[in-house]
């Protein structure tokens, strides 16, 4: 009933000009009646979202704002995937013993219009993330043209500058995708031993390697022998825990960098901005349980078919691939395992189709 009011009420003010228009039309050389148009306020530059709850400490967790047992999360901060980012920094606040202990840091793009982080604040006003300005022009002219438009965006490749962005406190930080949403504690992440590695991630040895390079690669002894005393395996640039302060002294940026100016002369990978990165780190990371990143629920890059959960014990769970669950949801054609993202969804027309 409520909504039915709420359109009703939305209508009487056309209706009421309308017939103020048609009457000013009628008598105006008479009586001089003046009509001014009234604008209505214009949508929202983005969707609205809910408030999420406060989470706040346990009794075990250092008090905020304490340097001991903080857990730093970077995630890029993007309005087309922002209904994502939303969903990740929730579950991520709800499976955490120490919420209060996360800082958030974000990488944006955007120099002007409307900013996302304002929806963020706005959803979750009790949190202090930090955004940095990531400047486009960096990165794209080393961006080659990859199978699908998405990962051909700048902010796509802002991970690779993430330790040349974050201040010099911040010495370990988890990367993480705008697709993910978290079901664990995200300080066992946090906590794993690098083992003196700069990277750790779930690895997957399983995989074809060879089909993340063109047969022009693998053709070229000396650009494939850039994997000669290491046994690469693939793994997923979208859930990584970063030394940040080895990335910087090892100069992994500039390595990166040199393989993407590679791409540019000889097309040697597809994929927009993993390869460079399996170039560069693939068989020389720390390994972490698959439990970490149950990736690939979107389906591959170019139709997005609907896939089923990997077996085994879950921590976190990837859309990664063109199908991501708010759009499948929307569409009133969701895969089964976007029933899984939708609990975390703070849309506020989301809530309304569940609520009917």
């Amino acid at each position: 009933m409520a909504r039915t009011w709420t359109m009703a009420a939305s209508t009487a003010p056309c209706l009421l000009l309308a017939l103020l228009l048609v009457a000013g039309h009628g008598v105006a050389g008479a009586s001089g009646i003046r009509v001014d148009v009234i604008r209505l306020p214009s949508a929202p530059p983005f969707p609205a979202f809910r408030e999420a709850p406060a989470f706040r400490n346990g009794d075990e967790c250092p008090p905020r704002g304490s340097p001991e047992g903080r857990v730093d999360v970077a995630m890029t901060l993007d309005a087309n995937y922002l209904r994502g980012t939303m969903a990740a920094v929730f579950s991520i606040l709800q499976h955490t013993a120490c919420p209060e202990s996360v800082a958030f840091h974000f990488l944006a793009a955007r120099r002007d219009g409307p900013d996302p982080l304002a929806a963020i604040r706005s959803t979750f006003p009790y949190l202090d993330p930090t955004v940095y300005r990531f400047d486009p022009s960096r990165v794209r002219g080393r961006i080659s043209r990859s199978v699908r438009h998405a990962l051909d965006q700048p902010l796509n490749y802002a991970r690779i500058y993430l330790a040349d962005t974050l201040p010099a406190d911040v010495r370990r930080v988890i990367y993480l995708d705008s697709d993910v949403v978290v079901v664990d504690d995200v300080r066992k992440l946090w906590s794993v031993d690098l083992g003196g590695h700069v990277v750790a991630a779930p690895e997957y040895c399983h995989a074809n390697f060879t089909k993340y390079f063109t047969d022009a690669f693998w053709s070229d002894p000396e650009l494939s022998a850039t994997f000669r005393g290491r046994r690469p395996c693939y793994f997923n640039t979208g859930v990584m825990v970063m030394d940040v302060a080895k990335w910087r002294l090892g100069g992994y940026t500039r390595r990166v960098e040199e393989w993407m100016a590679v791409q540019k002369q000889k097309r040697i990978y597809h994929l927009g901005s993993l390869p460079p990165f399996l170039l560069v780190l693939a068989g020389d990371i720390k390994a972490v349980d698959h439990r970490w990143n149950q990736h690939g629920l979107g389906g591959d890059n170019m139709e997005g078919k609907c896939r089923s959960l990997h077996p085994g014990p879950i921590s976190l769970l990837h859309w990664s691939g063109k199908g991501k669950p708010w759009l499948r949801l929307d569409s009133r054609k969701p895969c089964t395992v976007d029933y899984l993202w939708a609990p975390y969804d703070l849309y506020k027309a989301a809530a309304t189709a569940l609520e009917e």
